[in-house]
């Protein structure tokens, strides 16, 4: 059986970016495995044999997926998926990043478990979510947040394929390549949503930040990690062993 290729393989090989090829696939200019919900592979001998046959030549033209500005979640929608790879909308400016880390996956594990474990007797209505999972802010605002908790008096911006509107907290595990955009860029956007638990974890530092809107402003209520005790004011008896949750086991 002969090799599917990836949008990113494909590319390479016609010295296309993969923004084009994608373009092309939804145009439907040259031929595609469709192995599931946007899960797109190629065939080289077949889409060579459909640009050599008459198709219009491949060339490279600003995708709306490499716009600078004005993206939203309709554009959001038909972009394909691409292994290894992430997407946000962020005042409409798509963002792409790689696939979180192995201890970024593991901090989410740790406290995801916690706070479930919580949040069953604090707020059984409620639920907890991981990424991936789509929350729509705004047209121009999608976002993945690394956790999310939505109460049991909220739940009427739960969507069958997303969360439409804004969650009771959100929780970002920063990345090291981009970590102004969990910092600054999502924190803005989330206050001006409303959300009012906005933590932070700081995989390099090993540091969680606790963050309350206030007045329409974030307030920081708890800073910690290993070896400090946890505590918040709008969850009393909310216990998270800190030294677990930044604990680096060995491959």
């Amino acid at each position: 059986m002969k090799k599917l290729l990836t949008a990113q393989e494909l590319a390479d090989i016609l010295s296309l970016s993969v923004e084009t090829v994608w373009r092309y696939t939804r145009q439907k200019k040259i031929p595609v495995v469709e192995l599931g919900e946007k899960q797109y592979r190629y065939m080289k001998e077949a889409v060579l044999a459909a640009l050599s046959a008459g198709a219009p030549a491949v060339k490279e033209e600003q995708a709306v997926y490499s716009q600078q500005g004005g993206y939203t979640y309709e554009d959001y929608l038909k972009i394909p998926e691409e292994p290894g790879y992430r997407f946000e909308i962020l005042e409409g400016i798509l963002v792409k990043e790689p696939s979180p880390s192995m201890h970024h996956q593991r901090i989410s594990r740790e406290l995801g478990y916690r706070l479930i474990t919580f949040f069953n007797g604090f707020d059984p209505e409620g639920e907890l979510f991981y990424a991936p999972l789509d929350v729509t802010l705004t047209t121009v605002n999608v976002l993945q947040p690394d956790l999310l908790f939505i109460s049991g008096a909220n739940r009427e911006i739960l969507r069958e394929e997303r969360i439409d509107g804004a969650c009771d907290l959100v929780v970002e595990i920063m990345s090291p390549t981009n970590r102004r955009k969990d910092r600054l860029q999502k924190m803005e956007i989330y206050r001006k949503a409303g959300i009012p638990h906005y933590w932070l974890v700081d995989p390099e530092e090993n540091t969680l930040e606790a963050f309350l809107l206030k007045d329409g402003n974030y307030t920081l209520v708890f800073v910690g990690g290993p070896g400090d005790k946890f505590n918040h004011p709008s969850f009393p008896g909310l216990d998270l062993d800190l030294d677990k949750i930044f604990d680096r086991p060995k491959f």
